[in-house]
């Protein structure tokens, strides 16, 4: 499986980006001025371009969720249709009228569905996956105007234990941030959400999903402070996750 690196949070390159395991093909753009919608379009264009040129099954690492935008619209450039999984401790479902903390990256799966100010799934080219077709997995911070949404939605709501009975049919993209694990186990994440599972359990649903036969893509974001004291328990995290893919 080719491993694809996209070494940003956001629009902003992350230095000495070291995840733990190999890549095979790393990412960067000379991004233009101007606002971070702007410059993650271009950014994320590239994505899809990358991803639309590499036969799946690809694995993609990075370190934001709003890179899944990009790698869903090169796997749209290629004809398929997948629905999504989404492995986070947050909703992602934020739109920039319910958000309290103005955090573009607590957007991606809204605008991934088409909710929201939708400048960069136009610019991407990107088709609204229907809300039928997503499955939440694992969320466990989820903001109250951002729960709204969720639940006024067709998108399924699961544990950490999901069944590949209650995945979506047909292609399937994963997506894991690895705030999923708790923090006290996997230390120094951007935004951490006590009580959560060890790399273990989340490494046994990726065995699962994986064994479907299904997935197109995945994508690990390493949303954690790069090059910290607990680098060593991060990369430790995600080579048992890399293993279960």
């Amino acid at each position: 499986m080719e491993t694809i690196g996209v070494p940003y949070h956001q629009d902003e390159l992350i230095p000495g980006f070291d995840v733990g395991v190999p890549i095979d093909h790393e990412i960067k753009v000379d991004l233009p001025d101007g606002d971070a919608w702007k410059r993650m379009g271009v950014l994320y264009n590239e994505v899809a371009r990358v991803v639309s040129e590499h036969a799946p099954p690809l694995l993609v690492v990075s370190g934001a969720c709003l890179t899944s935008l990009g790698i869903l619209a090169g796997l749209q450039r290629t004809g398929r249709d997948p629905g999504i999984v989404w492995v986070d401790a947050h909703g992602d479902f934020n739109t920039e009228a319910t958000t309290p903390s103005g955090y573009l990256g607590g957007m991606p799966l809204a605008l991934a569905v088409g909710v929201g100010t939708l400048t960069l799934p136009f610019e991407l080219g990107l088709h609204p996956v229907p809300t039928s077709r997503v499955v939440l997995v694992g969320a466990r911070d989820i903001d109250p105007e951002e729960q709204v949404l969720l639940d006024h939605s067709a998108i399924g709501q699961r544990g950490l234990d999901v069944l590949t009975r209650d995945l979506p049919d047909g292609d399937l993209y994963v997506h894991i941030d690895i705030d999923i694990c708790d923090p006290t186990i996997v230390p120094d994440l951007l935004f951490p959400a006590p009580g959560g599972p060890g790399p273990d359990i989340v490494a046994g649903l990726v065995r699962r999903v994986m064994a479907t036969g299904r997935v197109m893509a995945i994508d690990l974001a390493a949303t954690w402070h790069q090059n910290g004291p607990a680098a060593s328990l991060q990369h430790q995290a995600m080579r048992l996750v890399r293993a279960a893919i």
